[in-house]
């Protein structure tokens, strides 16, 4: 229950920002901008640590049945947090963006741990999109280096709330604009001065939420909330499709219009912490295509799956 309550908490991220089409986003994508918005992820964890272990002592994490040992981990990823925004600030220089205000809604060790491995599983998936965009090979291999950092600690913190610490062999990569989905429920605010640093037109999707609680498995059928907003007109006669990402391309599902949103078979080919967006397009997923989300969706197969 704890771990859906971070699910929804990270995907309750309201439609924002500008919309820009995929021509113009091309053009403005830059390893700069690429760097920026991989600082902007790194300030949001290296806060979210910081102030977990400001908050909750390690008696605190013992009375929740963590060890010494996962606390002592756990002051280590914070380290290393903290450690990847003093390196990307400094390559960037006056370049580089500042760290926002943050709201993150864990309300103590148990919940602070789930959306932890929550926010490092995205972490993952935002450099692995990332990755292709990026022309310097040195910056390549540097944000190659961070992302391989943050997968060990997505399955050590995984591993640590009894989860499959790899569910499936291969990653799911997510666009900038996914990314910043997701990451924009947490932001509060932003320094003024970051707005004439060199960043990617990033815009958010409107939200999709999940709506049913409890293990999901490959042939459930979940809730996908849309709130305060509808996708389609009552006839139907827009279509909506749900897309399971992916690192072999979208996994298609079609959905059933509800009340508050749509109902949607997981399918097979998805295990572990997964994402899905509400699109119009049943052929490819582009940010130009894409209605809403993403949803996280965490997924528990056998493995090796048999689903």
């Amino acid at each position: 229950m704890k771990y859906a309550f971070s699910i929804a908490a990270l995907a309750a991220v309201g439609s924002a920002g500008p919309v820009v089409t995929k021509r113009q986003a091309a053009a403005a994508v830059t390893d700069v901008g690429i760097l920026n918005y991989a600082l902007t992820l790194e300030h949001l964890e290296d806060k979210f640590y910081r102030d977990g272990l400001k908050n909750y002592t390690e008696a605190d994490f013992a009375k929740a049945g963590f060890d010494s040992t996962f606390y002592a981990n756990l002051r280590e990823i914070s380290y290393d947090e903290t450690t990847h925004v003093s390196f990307l600030s400094t390559a960037l220089g006056d370049a580089a963006v500042a760290e926002c205000t943050y709201s993150f809604p864990s309300t103590d060790p148990a919940s602070f741990v789930a959306l932890a491995s929550v926010l490092e599983g995205v972490g993952v998936s935002a450099y692995l999109g990332a990755a292709a965009s990026i022309m310097d090979k040195d910056y390549l291999t540097a944000a190659g280096s961070i992302l391989t950092v943050e997968a060990r600690h997505n399955a050590y913190i995984r591993s640590s709330i009894k989860q499959s610490p790899f569910p499936q062999p291969f990653d799911a990569p997510l666009t900038f604009d996914e990314v910043y989905t997701l990451a924009a429920g947490f932001i509060v605010s932003c320094p003024d001065s970051n707005s004439a640093k060199p960043q990617l037109p990033l815009k958010a999707f409107p939200t999709v939420t999940l709506g049913t609680t409890g293990p999901i498995k490959s042939g459930d059928t979940i809730d996908l909330l849309t709130p305060g907003y509808t996708l389609a007109p009552k006839d139907g006669s827009a279509p909506i499709y749900a897309a399971f990402v992916s690192v072999t391309g979208p996994i298609y599902a079609d959905v059933t219009p509800m009340a508050g949103g749509f109902k949607v078979v997981v399918p097979k080919g998805v295990n572990g912490q997964s994402y899905v967006v509400l699109t119009g397009c049943k052929d490819r997923v582009t940010d130009d295509t894409v209605a809403a989300g993403p949803a996280i969706v965490e997924i528990t197969n056998p493995y090796p799956s048999t689903a």
